[in-house]
This record gives C-alpha cells, sequence and structure tokens, in this order.
C-alpha cells in the first residue's frame, strides 16, 4: 500500500479481494514430500504488506522452502491475555484441466474469486491481512495485544508449520490463552429470518496410518492361499464398508440442539437421513462428526503381472471424536485381523472447547451487527486444523473465518475440491465482521 493509496482512504474492504487474488497466485501446494515449490514466497508477500504498515513481522523457516511468518500488535491493555489470529498458506495440490478457471489465476467471474485457496485458507488470511492494515493505517489499536501467525504445511499435519513454531519458538505465543482460525463463521440460511454461522469449537482426532500384510511370494500362475494382496484387500473392504457406531458428543449435541429449534423438529441422531438432507452441501461435513471413520485412500502392491508379491499395502485416513480415541483404535483391529500391521504415518489429538465466553459472545456481537439475522452455534469439524499445535501451549481455539455465503453455493463441498471459489461479498462481509470482533473481543 502507497502512501498515495492511504492518503486516499483506502480501506480493508477495498483491499482483501485483491489480497486474495495475490495470495492465490503464489503456488504453495503441499504434496506432503518437499516436492512443492514452498510456501517462502507467500511467507514474505505476508511479511511484506505486515511491515509496509508499521509492524515487525518474522519470517521463521523450517526446511528449504517451508517457511511461516508471525508478527504480534500491540493493544490498548497489554496487561490482557493476548489473542492468536492464525491461518495456513499452504493448499492441496490441484490440475488445472479440471478447473472452469485455473486454480492458480484468481480470476474473478460470476461474483466470486477463483482458485486453490479461495476457501482453505487464503480468504482468511486476506481477510486478517486486510484487517490488520486498515487498523494499523488508521492507528487503532486493537483492546489486546493480537499475535498473527500465517503458517506453512497444515494440509500435511502442521510439522514443518504451527508444530514446529510450538516447539521451537514457544515464546512467540507468550501471554496468548484464546485463539481463532479456519473452518468455522461460515453461514447456513435457514429461512428468510435465520441464518446460523457454524463457530468449530471441536474437532475430530487423526490417525493417518499405513498397513501392511506379508504374505509368500511367487509365480501368478501358481495356487496361493497366502496372497498378500487377497488378505489386504479383504481387510481394507470391511474397512471402508464398517458402520461405525453414532457418538454424541458435547459439541454436536449442543449443534443438534441449536438445529432443532432453527428447524423447529426434534432431531434424533440415531435417524438423521432425513435432516442431513435438510442441510445441502454441509450435510457431508456436519454427518461425519456423529461417528469415527476410517477411509481407505491408497493401495500397493507388487511389480509384475504375473509375479505374487510378498508384502502389500495400504493408507488410511482415520479420524476419532473427542473422547473415543481408544475405541476407535479397538474397533480398527478388531475390524482389520491379526495378519493385518499397522502403523501410524501421522496422528494427532482431538479437540472439543466449550461455546462460552467473552470470545464467543464478541463473535455473536459482530455477527449481529452486520447480519440481524445471524446467530452464532458450535458445530464440530470433521477434519483438522493448526489449533491442535496451539492447543499444546494451552491455548483455546475456535473456527471463525466469517462468510456469509449464498445458500446455493456448495461451501463444504469446495474444501479440497474442483472450482474452489469464495464470493466477493462474502470477503468483504468478512472485514467487516472481524474489524468488530477484535473491538468486542
Amino acid at each position: 500500500m502507497s502512501e498515495t493509496d492511504t492518503a486516499k482512504g483506502v480501506t480493508g474492504e477495498d483491499e482483501v479481494v485483491d489480497l486474495c487474488r495475490e495470495l492465490i497466485r503464489i503456488d504453495t501446494s503441499n504434496y506432503g514430500d518437499h516436492s512443492g515449490p514452498g510456501e517462502r514466497k507467500a511467507a514474505e508477500y505476508v511479511a511484506e504488506k505486515l511491515a509496509e504498515v508499521g509492524l515487525e513481522p518474522q519470517i521463521f523457516e523450517s526446511h528449504p522452502g517451508r517457511a511461516s511468518t508471525v508478527a504480534r500488535i500491540e493493544g490498548e491493555d497489554p496487561s490482557r491475555p493476548a489473542l492468536l489470529i492464525h491461518g495456513h498458506t499452504d493448499v492441496v495440490p490441484a490440475n488445472a484441466d479440471d478447473w472452469t478457471h485455473h486454480p492458480f489465476s484468481g480470476e474473478i467471474a460470476d461474483g466470486c474469486v477463483w482458485g486453490r485457496g479461495a476457501v482453505d485458507m487464503k480468504d482468511m488470511d486476506a481477510m486478517t491481512l486486510a484487517v490488520v492494515r486498515d487498523r494499523m493505517r488508521s492507528g487503532r489499536k486493537p483492546p489486546r495485544d493480537i499475535v498473527l501467525a500465517f503458517l506453512a504445511d497444515e494440509e500435511a499435519g502442521g510439522t514443518y508449520g504451527a508444530k514446529h513454531l510450538v516447539r521451537e519458538h514457544p515464546g512467540l505465543f507468550e501471554g496468548v490463552t484464546e485463539a481463532i482460525g479456519e473452518v468455522g463463521g461460515f453461514s447456513f440460511t435457514v429461512n428468510e429470518k435465520l441464518r446460523l454461522y457454524l463457530v468449530e469449537t471441536a474437532e475430530k482426532g487423526m490417525h493417518w496410518m499405513r498397513l501392511t500384510v506379508d504374505g509368500t511370494a511367487g509365480h501368478g500362475s501358481m495356487t496361493n492361499d497366502d496372497n498378500a494382496i487377497t488378505e489386504l484387500c479383504e481387510a481394507v473392504a470391511r474397512l471402508g464398508r464398517h458402520k461405525w457406531p453414532v457418538r454424541v458428543t458435547k459439541t454436536v449435541r449442543a449443534f443438534l440442539d441449536e438445529l432443532s429449534d432453527a428447524l423447529g423438529t426434534e432431531l434424533d441422531p440415531e435417524n438423521m437421513d432425513e435432516t442431513l438432507a435438510k442441510l445441502g452441501g454441509i450435510a457431508r461435513m456436519i454427518g461425519t462428526t456423529l461417528r469415527n471413520s476410517a477411509a481407505p485412500t491408497q493401495l500397493g502392491a507388487g511389480y509384475k503381472v504375473n509375479v505374487i508379491p510378498g508384502q502389500a499395502t495400504a493408507h488410511v485416513d482415520g479420524r476419532f471424536l473427542p473422547g473415543y480415541e481408544e475405541e476407535f483404535l479397538a474397533d480398527l483391529d478388531r475390524i482389520l485381523g491379526p495378519r493385518v500391521r499397522r502403523e501410524d504415518v501421522h496422528a494427532d489429538k482431538a479437540l472439543e472447547t466449550d461455546f462460552d465466553g467473552r470470545l464467543v459472545d464478541a463473535m455473536q456481537t459482530a455477527l449481529s451487527a452486520e447480519d440481524p439475522i445471524a446467530r452464532a452455534v458450535p458445530y464440530m469439524l470433521s477434519g483438522g486444523t493448526d489449533a491442535k499445535s496451539f492447543d499444546d501451549l494451552g491455548i483455546r481455539c475456535f473456527g471463525f473465518a466469517p462468510l456469509k455465503l449464498p445458500p446455493e453455493l456448495d461451501f463444504a463441498g469446495m474444501f479440497h475440491g474442483v472450482d474452489e471459489r469464495v464470493p466477493v461479498d462474502g470477503l468483504k462481509f468478512g472485514v467487516r465482521v472481524l474489524d468488530r470482533f477484535l473491538d468486542a473481543s
């Protein structure tokens, strides 16, 4: 932002769309093996935007190209506990041939900014930058200190981003007691009188695992009753088709109560098909928070068509509800059977916090000021975020990246999907809400 732009009174709403587009154009694809272009360029971009308005950002590189940016804003009352706003700059890969608009173009079409990361989560990164830059230019201090963290590697578990900072540089988060991050604060329109905004207060834990079966190698033309591929495929099929039991956690119970009130009907967790049908795209996100889950995602075995291999492997994305990890692992071993060895590729805890306190009140206040029919409600995320790392420091984490969405937009379906996009009006709405939220928090 130049001095001329500042003199013209450029606001956060004015620049949030360009910030989002510019971030999308930086390819930060994370393949999980350091083969992507890396997040260094995005970290430098963020640092430049923060330094332009007088902040002193620091860049931390945990591995060549894997960089995160952190800055601290002084608040009016430094004696108060600080607030963390965190977002990740990496994205999952995208195949341009599958997209209507190139995934790294940041193109504007049909009232939306298109591109990989538009909802996961360069939209929130851009909104945060826009709000912070506006407040710094106008000299409006937040009520308390704010720590900003723009992180690498979230899409592969955060080892080279949030986990690295928490482990190696915990002093960056000194005094922080609460945090907001991704996948929360988005709207679900019930009717013309009520719009729910889902705030993440819980998320499932994860066991990304490798399954291995050893068998007897041999010629493909021979009878072989100890075929590793056969044994593994039977186990994976059992796992993939398993119907996990319903387990209603505190957060899910609260969400169902809110939804029951909104829809004017009593909801039975054991019979949710009819209710989920009314939720449109977010049903996929909500439905899986009623159960543990284990999705087979990869298979590997063999090197020649006429050779029976001595080993076969599979990878599984396992997710467990807060409080149900032991049950999940016991069920997993029972389903797989004694021949299958399992080992974690990446594991992390589940999280859950109460939906109360001053921060929650600030969310509702900010949302209502911009949308009179807004009601903030708690929900559980079926995936995971960098909040897991910050929880290790005792920080209470929420998902709050506010977006007012058109009812017809399949928001949940765009996470890691094709044609990811965010409404221009939604970005500007998010800037206004975040700005109010900081004042009320």
